[in-house]
């Protein structure tokens, strides 16, 4: 491209008032540059007027600190990404869908391929989200429950196994009731040996998963309204980080 078009191009970007990017990522296009962009972090959306803007910047405009909360970017077709407080997202980035909190005080707890089925149906965003993770998913009702299989999910280095099936537990009052644990398939070890607390076996339409007893803490409950199955999935990959020590 030449240098006139190059500028003519840009200029013409500039011209644009407001740019909401998660309309962008569903249509599959880069969002173009503007003066201004709406960004959806939870449920809550922002306007900001800048094109890069740090982790802690975000928890910000939802009036939460780097110290109490965690931040998750979601991107079609991608796993939930981690954003430190110092890390750059940039707005105009091809597939930056929207933004997900998460208290850092959440703990271990004691325990209170083939055709793909779907049995029941999810909230249309939850499907939206998951059909833009670009993995094999599925809704199976097993003996009454419900259930959500997310395949060939990607793990952190340091255990026995690269990706595994997740399994989630949808209560019937979903999304007024929380989500609580994950199931897994195969079950993970470390590759150090070092012993994983609060585990156990889980029968699932016959097959044996391991569970994984992990629970948000009364300080920060499930938020009807708010939390959903992209916000679980970021507090999944948190308590498979945190027994890594990461």
């Amino acid at each position: 491209m030449q240098d006139a078009e190059l500028k003519s191009e840009r200029a013409i970007e500039h011209e644009i008032e407001e740019v909401e990017i998660e309309l962008f990522a569903k249509r599959g296009e880069r969002p173009p540059r503007a003066k201004r962009y709406v960004i959806r972090v939870d449920k809550q959306k922002f306007v900001v007027h800048t094109e890069t803007i740090t982790g802690a910047e975000i928890l910000a405009l939802d009036r939460k600190s780097q110290e109490k909360f965690k931040l998750y970017e979601h991107k079609r077709g991608h796993q939930p990404i981690l954003i430190g407080p110092n890390d750059p997202v940039h707005l105009c980035e091809h597939g930056v869908e929207r933004f997900t909190t998460m208290p850092k005080d959440t703990t271990e707890g004691v325990a209170l391929a083939v055709d793909l089925r779907h049995e029941f149906q999810l909230p249309v965003a939850d499907e939206e989200y998951l059909n833009g993770l670009g993995l094999p998913w599925e809704t199976v009702k097993d003996n009454g429950t419900l259930w959500l299989f997310i395949h060939q999910w990607s793990v952190p280095a340091g255990y026995s196994a690269e990706r595994v099936s997740l399994a989630l537990l949808i209560p019937e009052q979903y999304s007024d009731a929380q989500i609580d644990m994950v199931y897994l398939n195969p079950a993970l070890a470390r590759t150090d040996a070092r012993p994983i607390m609060n585990l156990a076996g889980q029968s699932i339409c016959g097959a044996t998963w391991q569970r994984w007893s992990r629970h948000r803490t009364q300080q920060n409950p499930w938020r009807p309204g708010v939390d959903d199955v992209a916000g679980h999935l970021a507090l999944v990959d948190e308590w498979l980080r945190r027994e890594l020590g990461g």
